[in-house]
């Protein structure tokens, strides 16, 4: 049954976006393991919003940590310690899984997310946006990854085309290139549904 991962380069670079529209074109179930930050919009109420998901396709975050940071700082900031047992992925299924920031972000100080996507053993969907510095994000990410003999989906481009840069990296990564999903003006669930559909193949995506 499917089962995607969904992380990026950076944070701040669409990852919460693509996977809402990942999560509505599969008509999947969304679970965000560890939630940082509570004063804004949450990813999952975001991406309840832009995919058109209903609640119960929404699972609970197994962490909602207050302060925006990396999940080991926040935890620590609510005298907290992430337990990895208690980020097993849920038996829903389709299912969309969003990590936090990039694949090297920490969750203790002991345990990068990288770690847990490896005891996973579920596909990776890499987000790379396109913009300046994105070569040498990808490719470390891609070189992590392997690393760890973490399944890799593909890499899907988020923003405007650079047909050069992004080239690069497929040559370089020789990984698949799943599509690029370009800015969506106005961002709403048939806006996003509709540049989703355009830029990828559902049967990249089928289990």
């Amino acid at each position: 049954m499917t089962a995607f991962v969904v992380t990026g380069t950076d944070t701040g670079i669409g990852k919460t976006v693509f996977a809402a529209a990942l999560a509505g074109a599969l008509g999947a179930f969304y679970w965000k393991p560890v939630q940082a930050g509570l004063e804004e919009a949450t990813d999952s109420a975001t991406v309840a919003r832009l995919g058109g998901l209903p609640p119960d396709r929404i699972l609970p975050e197994a962490y909602r940590l207050k302060l925006p940071a990396s999940p080991h700082l926040a935890a620590q900031a609510e005298g907290l310690r992430i337990d990895p047992d208690r980020l097993d992925p849920p038996g829903e299924r389709p299912l969309v899984i969003e990590g936090a920031g990039g694949p090297m972000v920490p969750l203790t100080r002991a345990l990068l997310f990288i770690d847990v996507f490896a005891r996973w053993g579920l596909p990776v969907v890499l987000c790379a946006r396109t913009t300046l510095g994105t070569i040498n994000h990808t490719l470390l990410a891609v070189e992590a990854l392997e690393a760890r003999a973490v399944p890799i989906a593909g890499i899907a481009f988020i923003g405007a085309e650079m047909p050069d840069t992004q080239d690069v990296i497929a040559a370089f990564s020789g990984q698949k290139i799943l599509g690029r999903l370009p800015p969506v003006s106005p961002l709403n669930a048939e806006q996003l549904r509709a540049a989703f559909a355009a830029a990828f193949d559902m049967r990249d995506f089928a289990a």
